[in-house]
């Protein structure tokens, strides 16, 4: 057997090379109707969301049966306070997970799984993480972007049978793509896999593997060298984690989450079968941002168990604390943020539950949909718990614990604060999230108008993209003048003692001038348009807001319809969209009244230190040491801290 190469040095990439990376991993063609895509462009589609998309019976009735089993066994076997305490999450409850069946509740039938549909498996993560948001996380990333899921997209039929039946009922999956030195910028991966006979040999160090320090199974993204018979890229394995070479050297520790299983991974020269290659070589950030597509829903759904608690909380609290003769729910101040709490909850569960229901029925795409789920979520639950908090005042800020030791009831209001703080960070944070979605946005300019804007291309290029242009924009231009969101009696339908059809109208109208503004921006920036972030977080934004209200709207409706709390679900899609079209009106007043410019003449001058007078008074507490840890390949000088659970 020869001896593999060298590992290839830390590759170094330009800005339009990493760009042109992350594009080429992009799903370039929209087969499927999109909602999001279809706001974007300025067309309000309510038909492709409108009557409310619903379940099999069948489907039901098992995502039913396995909730009871769940809530059964969150009550009697999930300690929170513990797992707090101990920042671990006790091997028998994983074990007692696992013989529920938990840990497969997307894999087949046919591979010893449950089957559940997005639908019951969002609503199970969003059970199981209210008793424990760090056995949420466990479970999620093990299903979501674990082994499992990319398998199921682009596994063998061999793969599927050799690892989802252990996935289902055994064995704890992580997924490692990030680096200590490589975030969201994956073309500059370092981590190598080196083509030898029938192997691959990895070589590279792999930070924050959620799961990683208790997998039996890993999802690692790595590079391949180019070579004669090998196209080379970025590419995704399924490795067992107790192959010779592997070494976890640190399992992290966080502000929140304290019970999450997440290491530092190295690899030195580990073997790997070309048979565990998912997909082909250079697929693997395809592969990548295909498993999220759906992946990304596990998050806001365990955002809108969050909502739900702090919702309970706060009632129950301000109803029981008196102010000044009167429960504080009662004074106005308190009050908004009771209604503020009560009204995103119910948009947040109809962004989840019509995303995972589309996802279900695999009609539409719902690439965009999803990373507007996640991004929305996330913040809104964490602006959610921040009033929670306040609600509750210096018992807010207090630890369970500590209320407990003087006799109040443990409220862990500041552990949900700190464990919901990771959301706007993990799966990607909230700025390349506006980034990606915005990307998907324009995606139809780009399509038409690419060239034009293309430093690289040739005259005749730019002159036939004009043409084009010409022609794409000659049609969609009128379009955005006139729509139904200015008939009065438009979206009748939705008008019950609740009148919600002037709430779709606005999101009509709001869609053509979100619409126009973006073609605005593309005109006045054109190829300096991606530099703009400021601008096109703000569209992405609006957006969302736009997607939760039609998504509270839809489900208002759709309650009505079943008999289950219609007339409250109008009362609070009203105060939800009455409350978003304010942040709405701001963000559009936002696009062009802001201090981008400024900010960023103020940035170059704290880089260059002219504002370093302003640090002056202060001691800095941190320790000494890189900002970076140094991640050069080669065998572990640390202990294996990997911690099997059987």
């Amino acid at each position: 057997m020869t001896a593999p190469t060298a590992p290839t040095p830390k590759p170094t990439v330009t800005e339009r090379e990493a760009r042109q990376v992350a594009e080429a991993a992009r799903e370039q063609d929209w087969r499927k109707p999109s909602f999001a895509k279809e706001l974007f462009l300025g067309r309000f589609r309510l038909d492709l969301i409108h009557p409310h998309p619903t379940p099999a019976d069948e489907a039901v009735q098992r995502g039913e049966e396995f909730l009871a089993k769940l809530r059964d066994f969150c009550e009697t076997h999930i300690d929170g306070a513990r797992i707090e305490r101990d920042a671990r999450i006790p091997d028998e409850t994983i074990t007692g997970l696992k013989e529920l069946g938990a840990f497969g509740m997307k894999i087949d039938t046919k591979y010893g799984g449950l089957g559940l549909t997005q639908v019951y498996y969002n609503k199970a993560l969003a059970l199981v993480g209210s008793a424990s948001p760090a056995i949420g996380a466990l479970l999620s990333a093990h299903q979501s972007i674990g082994v499992p899921q990319p398998l199921k997209l682009f596994g063998t039929q061999e793969q599927k049978e050799t690892f989802l039946p252990r996935c289902a009922r055994t064995d704890i999956s992580a997924f490692l793509l990030t680096e200590p030195d490589v975030g969201s910028d994956p073309a500059r991966l370092a981590t190598t896999a080196v083509p030898d006979g029938d192997d691959y040999v990895l070589d590279g160090v792999k930070l924050w593997t959620t799961n990683g320090v208790v997998a039996d199974l890993l999802v690692v993204m790595a590079r391949v060298p180019k070579s004669e018979g090998h196209r080379g890229g970025i590419t995704a394995f399924v490795v067992e984690s107790a192959s010779e070479g592997i070494t976890v050297e640190n399992r992290n520790a966080f502000m929140g989450l304290r019970g999450l299983e997440n290491g530092v991974t190295r690899f030195h020269r580990v073997r790997v079968p070309a048979a565990n290659r998912i997909g082909e070589e250079g697929q693997g950030l395809k592969i990548a941002l295909t498993t999220l597509n759906t992946g990304r829903l596990s998050l806001p759904a365990m955002c809108v168990g969050a909502g739900k608690w702090c919702l309970k909380i706060a009632r129950e609290w301000s109803a029981a604390r008196e102010q000044w003769g009167k429960p504080v729910a009662l004074h106005e101040a308190v009050g908004a943020k009771i209604s503020f709490i009560a009204a995103t909850t119910f948009a947040l569960e109809a962004v989840v539950d019509l995303s995972s229901q589309m996802a279900d029925e695999d009609r539409n795409d719902i690439r965009i949909e999803a990373a507007l789920a996640k991004l929305y979520g996330s913040e809104m639950a964490w602006l959610m718990a921040d009033e929670l908090v306040q609600i509750r005042g210096g018992r807010g800020f207090e630890t369970a614990e500590s209320l407990r030791a003087r006799g109040e009831r443990g409220v862990p209001a500041e552990q949900m604060l700190r464990d919901l703080r990771i959301n706007r960070i993990f799966e990607g944070s909230t700025e390349i999230m506006h980034l990606l979605i915005a990307r998907e946005a324009v995606d139809a300019h780009l399509s038409v108008a690419g060239d034009l804007i293309d430093p690289e291309k040739s005259l005749s290029d730019k002159a036939r993209a004009g043409a084009n242009a010409g022609v794409f924009y000659a049609k969609w231009l009128p379009k955005l003048l006139a729509g139904q969101g200015q008939v009065p009696g438009a979206f009748g339908e939705f008008r019950r003692d609740v009148d919600l059809s002037g709430h779709l109208r606005y999101v009509e109208r709001s869609a053509r001038k979100l619409a126009r503004s973006t073609f605005y921006g593309m005109s006045r920036w054109q190829g300096r348009m991606e530099t703009k972030q400021g601008f096109l977080g703000r569209v992405v934004d609006i957006g969302a807001e736009l997607f939760a209200m039609a998504a509270a709207c839809v489900r208002a409706e759709h309650l009505r319809r079943t008999g289950d709390h219609g007339r409250e679900a109008y009362q609070l899609a009203d105060a939800f969209c009455r409350q978003s079209r304010i942040r709405v009106d701001e963000l559009f007043d936002r696009l062009w009244t802001n201090t981008d410019d400024l900010d960023r003449k103020v940035v170059k001058g704290v880089l260059t230190g002219t504002y370093e007078w302003l640090e002056q008074g202060i001691i800095d507490p941190s320790g000494d040491g890189p900002w970076i840890a140094e991640a050069t390949p080669g065998p572990s000088e640390r202990e294996n801290v990997h911690r099997p659970i059987r």
